[in-house]
C-alpha cells in the first residue's frame, strides 16, 4: 500500500483501543483514516471474531470506501470487505469489515441492542452531524454502558471539534493526524452578488481549465445548479473544441453515472466533476487538482409550527469549506478556488449546525420508542433534541397510532419502525393493505422518497398531480429510454423512475404484496396520502384558495385541474410566508374520508351567538382539525348552552341589544340613584348590569334565541322583580318618578345623572315653596331647572331660598319684559303658584 499520512498514528491508534473502549480521531482531508483505518484494525485480538462496522453519511461513500478496501485486499466486495446501504448490499458469511450508512446501525441496533457479533462501532466523518449518526452514537453508547462494555466506538472526522465528543465518550482520547497528502493553495474568485451563481461558476471553470493542472471538481448547492452550470460549459467547451468531460455528481444519480465521475479521466481529456456534497467526504474522485467551490450548501429547515420541512440553501460552514478544499490534495498538489472573498471568508461559521437542532424528529422519537425511551434526556447527546420539535414529532406518532396515551409504542408503531420509512409513509402502506391499495402506497411511498419523475420540458407551469406520477411510474417500467415523452409538455425521467421502481417492489416483497396494482386504484391517491399527511388535508375556500387541517393556508402558484378539487391532500408544501405553495398533491372524497378516516373525524356540537344574525346557532358539525366537513341544526339543543351563547351574545354586542323603553331606562337610572344614596343597593348601571347579566337577565332569557326574542322582554319589570319588596318601597318613597309641585302639578324627576336629579319646571309652578324640594331619604337637594312660560331655563339652582332673595328679580324683570300677560308677583313667596297665564281670581 502507499503510504499515507494516517500511517503514523496506526500504531498508537491500535494501542489506545487495546487498553480503552473508546477513542476520537482527527485526520486531515486526504489522510487516508476511511480506508487505513478499519484494515489496520483487523487482526487487533480484542476483535476476535467479531465484525467491524464502520458508518458513512452517505451511500456513494459507503460503496466506494468497500471497493476500495476490498481491492486493497485483492478480494472482491462481498467478501472480507462488504457495504449495506439503501436498497442495496453486497455481504456474506464471510464479511469482517462492513460498511453501512447511518440508518443501517439504527436497524441493526434495533434488532440487537448488544451488537453480539460487532467488536467496533466507527463512525466516519462525524462532523457532518447527521441525525442518524448522533442518534446511532447515542445508542451506541447506552449498549457498551448497560450490555457490552467490550464494545469499541471510534469517531473519526477531518474538522471536528474534538473535546466535546472525547468528553461524551466517557473522555476518551484525542489522536490527532497532522497534514495532508499534498499542499492545497487557496485562491479566492469573486462571484456576482446578483442573481444565479452559475455565470460566474462557468467563467472560473473555463479559466482553470486554460491555466491549471488537472481534473476538476465544483461543488454546487443542488442538482438544479448542476444542470445549468452542465448547459452552459457544454456550450462552451463544444465552442472551442477541448476534450473535457463534465460528469455531474450527486446522490439520485444511476450507479453507472457515479461510477464514471470519480473514475480516472482519460490521458486525453479533462474531467469536470459537478457535484453536491456528496463529494465532501470520505470519497477521492480520481485525478482532481482543482475543486472550485461555490460556496454554498442545501439542508432542509423543519418548522415545528408548520409540521414541514423545506430546503434552504446557506453558505458554507468554515469546516466544510476546508473539506472541499482538502478533495484536490489527494493524489498530488492542488488548488481551491472559493468563489467568496476573503472578507465573507473570514465571516464563515466554524460548523453547521447539526441535523438534529433543525430536523424533523418523527423519525427518531419512534426509534426512541421503540428502543424503549420514552425522554431523550435518558440517553448521551452532544445535543439533545429540542424539545418543541419532538413534542410535536410525538404528537405526530400519537395520531398515526404508534404511540398510546402514554406516549409507549404500539404493536403497529413497532410495524412502522420495521419498515425503515419515515413515519408518515410507514403508516400509509400498513393501513393500505386492509384497504386492498398496498402496492399503490408503495409507489407512493417511493414516488415521496425520489425527486419528482416528471421533467417539465414545455416551459408550462407544474402540474402538482401525484395521480400523474403513478401514471408515469406505471408506464417508465416498460420503456428504455432516458426521457419519455409523457404529459402535456413533461416527460418522464427513467433514471429517477427506475430507482422508485426498485424501492417500491422492495416494499412489495417485504409487505408480501403482489407486484401489480389493481385496476383503478389510482383515484385512491388522495385517501393514502391523508393517511400520511392528515394535517395536510386541504379545503377549498371562495377565493379558490385551501384551508388545511392544521389551520394553515396554501395555494397552486399556478392554476391547473388540480384547484378545482373541493378536498385534497398535500404531499409537498414549500412552506414560504403565511401561505404555502403546493408542489404535490392528490384529490380527496368526502365519502372516502367518512369510511376510511372515520377515527380522525370528530363530531361536536356547539351553540354559539352569531354576530352577523344576532342569534345562537346551536350547530352539530363533522370535523377533521380546522376542516368543517358537514354542517346542521341541532334540532333540540340544550337549553342551558342556549342561554349561556346568548348572554355571551348581549355581552359581545351590549345591553343596545335589548329594547330600553322610557319606563325601563327611567327604572334604571333611579335604582342608580339610589346606589349613590346607599351603596347596599344593587348597581344598576350598564357596566354592573352587563357584569352581573346572569344574575338579573339570565332567569328571563331560557328560551329564547336572537335579538327579536329579547325585543319582547319587559325590562322594567325584570329589573323591578331584581328588588327586595322594601327596596320596592323605598324606591318609591326616596326616588320617586314624580314630584307635585305648588300647583298641583305631577313634574317627571329626571334620574340621567344619578348624582344630581333635576325637575324642570315653569318657575310660576314654584311660587310659595321656600325650599329646594330633597330625595333620598332627604340627602340629596333636586337640581332644579327654572322655565320660562316657554319652557326655556331661566335659572338652574339647587338652593331655591337663594333664588327667591336675590336672583328672582333679575329674572323677574326679564320675563316681565317678554311676557306682559303672565303674572310676576314682586313677592314669590306669598304669591301662588299656577300653570297658567295668572292664577285664578
Amino acid at each position: 500500500m502507499n503510504r499515507l499520512p494516517i500511517e503514523s498514528i496506526l500504531p498508537k491508534l491500535q494501542e489506545t483501543l487495546r487498553s480503552g473502549p473508546n477513542a476520537v480521531l482527527v485526520a486531515a482531508p486526504g489522510a487516508g483514516k476511511t480506508t487505513r483505518i478499519p484494515l489496520a484494525l483487523l487482526d487487533e485480538p480484542w476483535l476476535a471474531d467479531r465484525r467491524i462496522l464502520m458508518l458513512e453519511p452517505r451511500r456513494l461513500a459507503a460503496k466506494s470506501a468497500a471497493r476500495y478496501m476490498a481491492a486493497k485486499l485483492g478480494d472482491k466486495v462481498g467478501g472480507t470487505v462488504g457495504y449495506r446501504v439503501r436498497l442495496d448490499s453486497q455481504v456474506s458469511s464471510e464479511t469482517r469489515i462492513e460498511v453501512v450508512t447511518e440508518g443501517v446501525l439504527t436497524r441493526m441496533l434495533q434488532a440487537d441492542p448488544a451488537l453480539e457479533d460487532v467488536g467496533i462501532v466507527i463512525f466516519d466523518e462525524f462532523h457532518e452531524r447527521s441525525l442518524h449518526a448522533d442518534t446511532g452514537l447515542a445508542l451506541c453508547l447506552q449498549s457498551q454502558s448497560l450490555l457490552r462494555d467490550d464494545l469499541r466506538i471510534l469517531v473519526m472526522s477531518a474538522t471536528l471539534n474534538a473535546e466535546p465528543v472525547a468528553k461524551l465518550l466517557n473522555d476518551a482520547p484525542i489522536l490527532v493526524s497532522e497534514g495532508r497528502s499534498f499542499p492545497v493553495e487557496t485562491r479566492f474568485w469573486s462571484r456576482s452578488t446578483e442573481g444565479r451563481i452559475e455565470p460566474s461558476v462557468v467563467r472560473c471553470i473555463l479559466s482553470a481549465l486554460e491555466h491549471d493542472p488537472g481534473d476538476l471538481l465544483v461543488f454546487l448547492p443542488g442538482e438544479g445548479e448542476i444542470r445549468r452550470v452542465e448547459a452552459l460549459l457544454r456550450e462552451q467547451v463544444s465552442a472551442a473544441r477541448q476534450a473535457v468531460r463534465i460528469a455531474p455528481l450527486y446522490g439520485s444519480l444511476p450507479q453507472e453515472a457515479q461510477d464514471a465521475a470519480i473514475s480516472p479521466s482519460r490521458p486525453d481529456e479533462r474531467k469536470v466533476v459537478l457535484a453536491t456534497s456528496i463529494a465532501e467526504s470520505s470519497l477521492t474522485v480520481e485525478g482532481v487538482r482543482i475543486v472550485i467551490d461555490a460556496g454554498l450548501m442545501r439542508v432542509p429547515r423543519f418548522s415545528p409550527r408548520t409540521g414541514m420541512t423545506r430546503l434552504e440553501t446557506i453558505p458554507v460552514s468554515r469546516a466544510s469549506a476546508d473539506q472541499r478544499r482538502g478533495r484536490a490534495g489527494r493524489t498530488a498538489p492542488g488548488l481551491c478556488y472559493r468563489l467568496w472573498t476573503e472578507q465573507d471568508d473570514r465571516n464563515l461559521k466554524e460548523h453547521n449546525a447539526p441535523e438534529i437542532a433543525e430536523a424533523d424528529l418523527t423519525p427518531l422519537a419512534l426509534e426512541l420508542a421503540q428502543w424503549g425511551v420514552a425522554d431523550p434526556a435518558e440517553l448521551s447527546w452532544l445535543d439533545l433534541p429540542p424539545s418543541a420539535a419532538f413534542s410535536h414529532a410525538r404528537a405526530l406518532l400519537q395520531g398515526l397510532g404508534a404511540l398510546d396515551a402514554k406516549g409507549g409504542i404500539t404493536e403497529h408503531g413497532k410495524a412502522m419502525a420495521e419498515l425503515g420509512l419515515h413515519p408518515r409513509l410507514a403508516h400509509m402502506l400498513l393501513k393500505a393493505i386492509p384497504m386492498r391499495l398496498g402496492v399503490l402506497a408503495c409507489e407512493l411511498a417511493a414516488l415521496l422518497n425520489e425527486r419528482d419523475i416528471l421533467r417539465n420540458e414545455g416551459g408550462a407551469g407544474k402540474n402538482a398531480d401525484m395521480r400523474l406520477r403513478v401514471e408515469a411510474l406505471r408506464k417508465a417500467a416498460s420503456v428504455e429510454r432516458t426521457m419519455e415523452p409523457y404529459h402535456e409538455g413533461f416527460r418522464i425521467d427513467l433514471a429517477a423512475s427506475k430507482r422508485a421502481i426498485a424501492e417500491a417492489n422492495q416494499w412489495k416483497r417485504m409487505l408480501k404484496l403482489p407486484q401489480t396494482a389493481s385496476q383503478g386504484d389510482i383515484e385512491a391517491c388522495g385517501l393514502l396520502l391523508a393517511l400520511a399527511y392528515p394535517d395536510r388535508i386541504g379545503h377549498r375556500r371562495p377565493n379558490g384558495r385551501y384551508l388545511l387541517q392544521n389551520g394553515r393556508g396554501a395555494a397552486f402558484q399556478d392554476m391547473q385541474p388540480l384547484a378545482s378539487s373541493l378536498y385534497l391532500v398535500a404531499a409537498e408544501l414549500d412552506d414560504q410566508g403565511l401561505e404555502s405553495r403546493i408542489h404535490l398533491a392528490a384529490p380527496l372524497e368526502l365519502s372516502d374520508m367518512e369510511q376510511y378516516l372515520s377515527e380522525m373525524i370528530e363530531q361536536e356540537s356547539t351553540v354559539s351567538w352569531d354576530s352577523s344574525t344576532l342569534a345562537v346557532r346551536a350547530r352539530k358539525r363533522l370535523r377533521i382539525g380546522a376542516l368543517v366537513l358537514k354542517e346542521a341544526p341541532i334540532p333540540q339543543p340544550d337549553p342551558d348552552a342556549m342561554l349561556t351563547a346568548l348572554l355571551e351574545g348581549i355581552l359581545q354586542e351590549g345591553l343596545s341589544l335589548l329594547t330600553w323603553t322610557k319606563a325601563a331606562r327611567q327604572l334604571q337610572q333611579r335604582m342608580c340613584f339610589m346606589h349613590s344614596v346607599d351603596p347596599a343597593w344593587p348597581d344598576a348601571s350598564d357596566e354592573a348590569l352587563l357584569s352581573k347579566l346572569d344574575e338579573w337577565l339570565g332567569p328571563h332569557l331560557y328560551g329564547l334565541k336572537n335579538r327579536g326574542d329579547l325585543e319582547r322582554l319587559h325590562l322594567a319589570d325584570i329589573l323591578e322583580s331584581w328588588l327586595t319588596w322594601e327596596q320596592r318601597r323605598e324606591l318609591d318613597t326616596y326616588a320617586p318618578t314624580h314630584m307635585v309641585v305648588p300647583s298641583g302639578s305631577r313634574i317627571p324627576i329626571d334620574y340621567t345623572d344619578p348624582a344630581a336629579p333635576l325637575l324642570a319646571v315653569r318657575l310660576q309652578e314654584m311660587f310659595g315653596l321656600t325650599e329646594t324640594p330633597c330625595i333620598g331619604r332627604g340627602q340629596v337637594p333636586l337640581t332644579l331647572h327654572l322655565l320660562s312660560p316657554a319652557h326655556r331655563p331661566v335659572q338652574v339652582t339647587r338652593d331655591l331660598a337663594s333664588f327667591w332673595s336675590g336672583a328672582y328679580f333679575e329674572v323677574k324683570k326679564d320675563l316681565k319684559g317678554r311676557y306682559p300677560k303672565h303674572y310676576w308677583p314682586d313677592n314669590p313667596l306669598e304669591a301662588m303658584p299656577t300653570n297658567r297665564t295668572r292664577p285664578r281670581g
